[in-house]
């Protein structure tokens, strides 16, 4: 007998549904612990065989793991795919999320995504945290500016430049700031310590990113991706960890839809109309396709030609897109058949 589980995980509790082909058995809550789950079948559903759904979501792919090494027969699902009725959609709770991932699974209407490796999860966490350091030292760095703003004192002239606001003498400078009561040099003291803390720590992480990137499971497959006008250490290893093995991605059009670079499309007749890009993709990936399309359009000699011609009939933002879309071609092209680019002469 098949029995089909849709779970809705949450941190203190999951919601449960069971499902067999022919009944809806029960909905119920349980204790976060896969062990729990295996229990209630194994007792309730011995010698079935078991399948199990959850949403992509903060827990990560432990659960799923730990699913399948008790034999059930689990997927990740990507929450947009689970297919949804208006009614659902309007009085959305937790046991219907449960019921209708245990429906879809019991139907074969839903799709697992690529699940990695502990290993390459791990090494994509490294990444990530050093994307969220770079954010977490921009917030900083346009505290002390609105403190300084605030307070009205002015950057001196040798500082203006967006580039030098962060170098050792703007730093001492900041540092020699005397403000009237000790309240506010207090206050300027623990923004300078958290920024100094902060940019320690990005030293280190990138250290350990570059470190990563050397690992014989990186070292080949990053110089191709540097051979690439545009592409870094930091975009290389993103690129890396998150699509972890190239082979899944068919096509340059899966790549491109999976990074989210491709525009929403709508056909009703002998009507076809393209939109903007699609909301769904990976949006680290996509941030750091575009920041690196914006300099490949600079030193490539084709991309900067493809660049003009784009820009003689639409708006920069929108021709950076089109770079984009063929910088991922490029990368696709280089991890595939593991050939570094070779950049035209001009």
């Amino acid at each position: 007998m098949n029995v089909y589980i849709g779970m809705d995980v949450h941190k203190k509790d999951w919601k449960v549904t069971i499902l067999t082909d022919q009944l809806s058995h029960k909905t119920f809550s349980q204790p976060p612990n896969p062990q729990v789950l295996v229990n209630y079948l194994h007792r309730n559903f011995p010698d079935s065989i078991y399948h199990s759904a959850y949403e992509a979501g903060f827990c990560g792919f432990w659960i799923h793991r730990q699913l399948k090494a008790q034999g059930i027969n689990s997927m990740v699902v990507n929450a947009a795919d689970i297919p949804t009725t208006q009614k659902e959609k309007l009085q959305k709770e937790d046991k219907r999320d449960s019921r209708k991932i245990a429906r879809g699974l019991r139907n074969g209407e839903l799709s697992p995504i690529y699940v990695p490796d502990v290993q390459r999860v791990e090494d994509r966490s490294l990444v990530r945290m050093r994307h969220l350091l770079v954010k977490d030292m921009r917030r900083y760095k346009q505290r002390i500016k609105s403190f300084l703003y605030f307070h009205g004192i002015i950057i001196p002239a040798e500082y203006e430049r967006a580039s030098e606001y962060w170098s050792k003498p703007f730093m001492n400078w900041l540092h020699n700031i005397k403000m009237n009561h000790l309240s506010g040099q207090q206050s300027l003291k623990m923004l300078l310590r958290e920024t100094e803390s902060l940019r320690q720590s990005l030293l280190e992480i990138t250290k350990s990113v570059r470190d990563l990137s050397a690992a014989p499971e990186y070292a080949n497959q990053n110089t191709l991706l540097r051979s690439i006008p545009g592409i870094g250490l930091v975009t290389a290893m993103t690129l890396l960890t998150e699509l972890d093995n190239i082979d899944r991605f068919d096509t340059n059009d899966k790549l491109r839809s999976f990074i989210g670079i491709v525009p929403t499309t709508r056909s009703s007749g002998e009507k076809e109309k393209h939109g903007e890009m699609t909301m769904r993709g990976n949006h680290l990936l996509r941030k750091m396709i575009i920041e690196s399309s914006w300099v490949a359009a600079r030193i490539d000699p084709t991309l900067t030609k493809a660049y003009h011609a784009y820009c003689a009939r639409m708006e920069p933002n929108k021709a950076i897109i089109r770079i984009a879309r063929k910088m991922v071609g490029r990368i696709h092209f280089v991890l595939k058949n593991q050939k570094p680019y070779k950049l035209l002469e001009k």
